[in-house]
């Protein structure tokens, strides 16, 4: 937790823009530097008091939840499908070891949000890491919307692909042979169907997907806009 803690707090420190600012930050991280139980009380405070700045809530939330404290999975959630790649992974790390019941189901509707797709890499990834119940339904449900849709995210539909044969529930097959339709995709799903051929009980021969498809590829992207 020390280098991920100390890679936010430069990666914070890089985006202040004021001395007001950097001056608060390092009352922060005094508060942080206290570890005890009235500094977390007051971080817990950060986390619901108005006007915050997001840097502040974000650093009182990787504390307290590596500290296992779940007063912080509101904030880590929001953090979770943020428009910042670098505070999502922050996230997705500390809910992986929090361990809030809840963070699966949240994971899922994050990951399965139409609306958010660009932003569900960290879920889909946190969904694969946690192996919860909801994990596989949600993977196969965001791979088969993208199949379908016309303008694609195809490093999101791969991520299902590839999160799916890392798991290896046989209720990815399906999903994983129409994957193995499109060519962007074929390799990722021949590996995932040989993986779940090798741990569960199908016939290796139906592992390989049909040929690709050779048309014209969808140019949806999967980077932050």
């Amino acid at each position: 937790m020390d280098d991920e803690f100390r890679t936010l707090t430069e990666r914070v420190r890089a985006s202040l823009t004021s001395q007001q600012e950097t001056a608060a930050h390092a009352s922060l991280l005094a508060l942080v530097r206290q570890g005890t139980p009235a500094a977390r009380e007051q971080l817990a405070r950060i986390l619901v008091a108005p006007e915050q700045p997001l840097w502040a809530r974000e650093t009182a939330a990787f504390v307290l939840g590596s500290a296992g404290d779940r007063r912080a999975f509101e904030t880590l959630v929001l953090l979770l499908n943020y428009r910042e790649p670098a505070r999502c992974a922050t996230a997705a790390r500390v809910l992986a070891r929090l361990g809030d019941p809840r963070t699966a189901r949240a994971a899922a509707a994050l990951a399965t949000n139409p609306l958010r797709t660009a932003y569900s890499l960290h879920p889909i990834r946190l969904l694969v890491e946690l192996r919860a119940p909801e994990s596989v339904p949600a993977l196969v449900a965001a791979l088969e919307r993208q199949l379908a849709a016309r303008d694609r995210h195809w490093v999101i539909a791969r991520a299902c692909v590839e999160g799916l044969g890392a798991i290896g529930d046989e209720r990815a097959i399906p999903a994983l042979k129409a994957a193995g339709e499109h060519i962007r995709l074929s390799a990722a799903a021949a590996a995932a169907l040989a993986r779940i051929s090798v741990g569960g009980s199908l016939d290796p021969d139906a592992a390989a997907p049909p040929a690709p498809r050779s048309g014209r590829a969808g140019t949806g992207r999967a980077g932050v806009r």
